[in-house]
């Protein structure tokens, strides 16, 4: 399967420092980070759904497995492996019937999920949220690990919330705290939350 690591450079990370040095801080000492992005929509949003609640790592084992059962990632394999076949790359009974209503969703034309790359973030979060078991934070894993949207910040992502306690100081963090950093991100808030990330990760 093709894939591709987020693209950003010099231009993000110099507003970022210029406008948070504490955040500059970090991303002197951490470098440049490389995430490996799924250009494909429909592959990209079963990878969502598959790292609902989960770490990294446990995600990269469920991940491997299903790519090696399914092959090539669509809606016809994903139908076919059935909540059984699913079942047995370690995902939950919940998370597979989620997976399963998505391919059909995308293989009866009720998600058109290539028109997506026209949408705008907020309507994107909107149709993939109509979408059994998808909420906000799934969708939001898409806009940033498919289509490479340079804006997206998640407030429901723990190692988010996480890192910018680490950051700066928080023994947890308000949704007010989180739109004052949300606003000193943009327009780059996707490669802040790659930094964040790497915040919460560290030992």
């Amino acid at each position: 399967m093709e894939q591709k690591v987020f693209a950003y450079g010099e231009t993000e990370t110099r507003f970022l420092t210029a406008q948070d040095p504490v955040l500059g801080a970090a991303i002197a000492r951490i470098g440049h980070i490389e995430r490996a992005v799924i250009p494909d929509l429909f592959a990209a949003l079963i990878n969502s759904i598959a790292g609902q609640q989960i770490s990294g790592k446990a995600l990269a084992t469920v991940w491997a497995r299903l790519c090696d059962r399914l092959g090539e990632m669509t809606p016809e394999s994903v139908l076919d492996a059935g909540e059984d076949g699913l079942r047995a790359c370690g995902l939950s009974g919940r998370k597979a019937g989620y997976m399963l209503a998505a391919a059909r969703a995308v293989q009866d034309g009720t998600l058109p999920i290539h028109s997506l790359v026209d949408k705008t973030d907020e309507e994107v979060i909107k149709i993939l949220t109509a979408l059994p078991g998808v909420g906000r934070w799934t969708a939001e894993m898409l806009l940033i690990f498919s289509l490479e949207r340079p804006d997206v910040l998640a407030f429901d992502d723990f190692g988010i919330r996480k890192g910018l306690c680490r950051l700066y100081g928080l023994e947890e963090i308000t949704r007010t705290q989180f739109a004052i950093y949300r606003a000193r991100y943009t327009p780059y808030a996707t490669v802040a939350g790659l930094y964040l990330w790497a915040v919460a990760a560290e030992k």
